[in-house]
């Protein structure tokens, strides 16, 4: 008994030692009391970088169009029913309030969600030390959800961007902005993802996945790394709530500088496009074409005098790479692309009868039929590739998988000879009698089969 109560004895001495001394009277001599010891921390790196982030509160007027009878649409069962007095559209004024970004002092330049300003006719920004302005757009680009306002004011300051494609998985990242209308609220976590696309079937899309907590009023602050550079601008959660279950998502930084670039130089930005119809590889494709990962994009389709013509790409085509950066899917080469500039050089690498090729292509212009006459005529028919039909109508040449033209249910070669009741000649027909429709019912001819396709 009494060598057990000397063996606990002994341990309890030896774990003594490993505590912090209680009383600084009892250090050795010579040591600095506990209280003087450095203390890790974040606050250094967020005084620093906190005036670059600033609340932006909105105002405008947007304007609701009414619940129809989907029959109104029909210009055969319209005539039978008078027109309601409350189907025009009406206006409505809104308030909202998000974040932003200052990447140039000098000009005044301040970064933010696209979503942030969308219909605004007024813009305030306040800063981290209660002064607020006005500010102007100077461009915005709805595909990768980002805008940039101006305002020139005395003592600003800018936060450095980063390049993001240095960041990693596990790197500790913070959130700055304004959610629920807290003023500069800091969050802290890590990178959980990178490359994230999806969330917009519209969009251009590089996210950095978070768990730092992002809000609501969130939208156009800052993500930084503990450098206190601007590795992305936080855009979008995915919440049953609406509020944050550690699953956010930033625009990447060399996104946000890429766009930027062309927003102060163009005030839009000039997409290009080597004229090719994309789908991802799936494993029943990588099996067919002896591929031993399950990555890139087959070519499906090349358009006539496209870029990709003149460079030598053709049908059949997988996709590995643009200038050296391995392209793992059909999204990614789709956005690749799409944040050249017109007139860039790029190397295509690809595969081709189960050798490596390589090509250099001219990044053309996005011209009308290029840009997809489908996503002209309405967003849910963005993905469908169509032309002009030998014998009337328009014919659906192709539907990327995954695209909103595939999930409204258009399959490849279906022969679209309607909308309702009125008949399609043409692809320009067909834009003109979908002219400010909140609904197409499409008249189509699959085979044999006659169907009605009600596109929303």
């Amino acid at each position: 008994m009494n060598r057990r109560f000397m063996s606990v004895a002994a341990i309890l001495a030896a774990t003594s030692l490993l505590l912090p001394i209680a009383n600084p009277a009892l250090a050795a001599p010579g040591a600095a009391p506990l209280d003087a010891a450095p203390m890790p921390s974040l606050a250094p790196m967020v005084k620093r970088v906190s005036p670059a982030v600033v609340n932006i509160a909105t105002r405008g007027t947007i304007k609701e169009q009414a619940q129809r009878n989907p029959l109104m649409e029909d210009p055969f069962f319209r005539r039978f029913f008078e027109t309601p007095p409350d189907s025009q559209p009406r206006e409505r004024q809104f308030q909202s309030a998000g974040s932003g970004v200052i990447i140039d002092a000098k000009n005044g330049y301040i970064v933010t969600n696209y979503h942030v300003i969308e219909n605004a006719s007024e813009i305030t920004v306040t800063l981290l030390d209660n002064r607020s302005f006005t500010a102007k757009v100077l461009g915005t680009d709805e595909g990768s959800d980002l805008a940039l306002v101006q305002a020139h004011q005395p003592n600003l300051v800018a936060m450095a961007i980063s390049d993001s494609s240095q960041l990693e998985v596990g790197d500790y990242v913070v959130a700055i902005g304004n959610p629920f209308g807290l003023q500069h609220t800091v969050t802290a976590g890590i990178v959980s993802a990178l490359g994230r696309s999806g969330i917009n079937p519209d969009g251009y899309e590089d996210f950095v996945q978070t768990d730092a907590s992002i809000n609501p009023g969130n939208s156009g602050g800052a993500l930084v790394n503990l450098r206190g550079e601007l590795v992305g601008i936080n855009s979008a959660i995915l919440s049953r709530s609406g509020g944050n279950i550690g699953i956010g998502f930033a625009i990447s930084a060399n996104m946000v500088r890429g766009v930027t670039d062309q927003l102060i130089k163009y005030g839009a930005v000039k997409r290009g496009v080597l004229g090719i119809n994309i789908f991802n590889v799936t494993p029943d494709i990588a099996k067919e074409y002896g591929l031993t990962e399950v990555s890139g994009a087959l070519v499906a389709g090349v358009a006539q005098g496209s870029a990709a013509e003149k460079a030598g790409v053709k049908t059949g085509d997988i996709v590995t790479a643009i200038d050296g950066h391995v392209v793992k899917d059909a999204a990614e080469l789709r956005r690749t692309i799409g944040m050249l500039r017109v007139g860039d050089k790029v190397e295509v690498s690809m595969l081709r009868d189960g050798k490596t090729r390589s090509v250099t292509a001219l990044v053309a212009e996005r011209s009308e039929t290029e840009a997809g006459a489908a996503g002209g005529i309405h967003k849910t028919l963005e993905g469908a590739e169509l032309v002009d039909a030998a014998g009337g109508g328009v014919t659906v040449k192709s539907v990327q998988e995954g695209s909103p033209a595939a999930l409204a249910g258009l399959r490849a070669n279906d022969l679209i000879v309607g909308i309702g009741r009125t008949p399609i000649a043409n692809l320009k027909a067909f834009r003109d009698a979908a002219k400010d429709a909140s609904l197409l019912l499409l008249n189509v001819r699959r085979g044999s089969q006659v169907l009605l396709i009600p596109i929303r």
